[in-house]
């Protein structure tokens, strides 16, 4: 039976770890691994990412809906996880809404729009984190799913643990990290799936 799995990852270009995110979802479309994986990637090039108007709470949003979807989800810690700050530029939550501007998604050579939140509601009672925060995307993704009691495997993009990487907001889930790549008989750095399959419950 396939599960659905969210991935939370580094994206950036610049030392990003999308090779986890690859590996992730090559095992995902095979015969042989029978995961179906979500990551940010799929979600931000989405039907959600093509509205003009696309902000910063709105991307957060759709990433609940699929975290909610899913029955686990795979953290990925890379060597610049802790410092990434995409996603952490809305003020709206402690500031009015006239004072208020963002830039819509992938739009930064347009400038800067104002806010389009008429009114935020705290999301205490909720079962969702709420939107209108000024989390990083790596750091919402990790709130909703802890938040909603999903099941969090957190790998490190290495072949060994690196503490040293780790985020402070993920304190409590360290002692379970484990390094996604290890060496195959012949030497190969290849990912650690009979550890994926484990945590996942198929072995």
């Amino acid at each position: 039976m396939s599960k659905r799995v969210y991935i939370s990852a580094d994206y950036s270009t610049d030392n990003g770890d999308r090779n986890v995110v690859d590996t992730l979802n090559k095992w995902g479309t095979d015969d042989l691994h029978k995961v179906d994986f979500i990551d940010m990637a799929k979600v931000v090039s989405g039907s959600i990412s093509n509205d003009p108007d696309c902000r910063i709470c709105d991307l957060k949003q759709e990433f609940n809906r699929q975290i909610n979807a899913s029955s686990a989800v795979i953290i990925v810690v890379g060597d610049k996880t802790a410092s990434r700050k995409a996603g952490s530029s809305c003020s709206r939550a402690t500031n009015d809404q006239m004072s208020c501007s963002c830039t819509p998604y992938k739009q930064n050579t347009l400038g800067s729009k104002p806010c389009k939140v008429i009114q935020t509601s705290s999301s205490e009672t909720d079962d969702d984190v709420g939107n209108i925060n000024a989390y990083s995307y790596l750091r919402h993704e990790f709130e909703q799913a802890k938040k909603r009691k999903k099941t969090i495997i957190v790998v490190y993009n290495s072949l060994r643990k690196e503490s040293n990487w780790f985020p402070s907001y993920m304190e409590g889930y360290e002692s379970d990290a484990q390094p996604f790549w290890t060496k195959n008989d012949r030497g190969e750095k290849v990912g650690d799936y009979a550890y994926i399959k484990q945590v996942l419950g198929y072995a």
